[in-house]
């Protein structure tokens, strides 16, 4: 069965999100948070929340064993922008971009979950 998690408007871009989610796509969900735990990336600690929640969905709405739990899928989207404007010099304005995403975990515990 396929259990997902959401966190919505995380405020680091999704280009450097993915870096982390990549390294846990496919894992156990024990061995994505042991691995997330040592990253120094700092998209590590949401997305960490965000496993753990997924987990969690499964053994208390679903009653399955968070052991036999894995990774199906982990996706970092891009959610909205914030537009700011800094001054450069000879009167001329650059514009900022401070991305945000959201994360997507779906957890499963059959292998024949994958080829869906």
């Amino acid at each position: 069965m396929q259990v997902r998690a959401i966190a919505k408007d995380i405020g680091i871009p999704p280009r450097k999100m993915r870096l982390v989610t990549n390294a846990v796509k496919g894992l156990r969900v024990n061995e994505a948070l042991a691995i997330l735990q040592f990253l120094p990336q700092a998209g590590a600690t949401p997305v960490s929340k965000v496993v753990a929640s997924a987990a969690a969905n499964a053994e208390n709405n679903y009653n399955l064993n968070p052991d036999d739990l894995y990774i199906l899928n982990i996706v970092a989207d891009d959610s909205f922008r914030i537009k700011r404007v800094k001054p450069r010099s000879h009167g001329r304005a650059a514009r900022i971009l401070r991305r945000f995403c959201h994360v997507t975990v779906i957890v499963s515990d059959d292998p024949a979950d994958a080829g869906r």
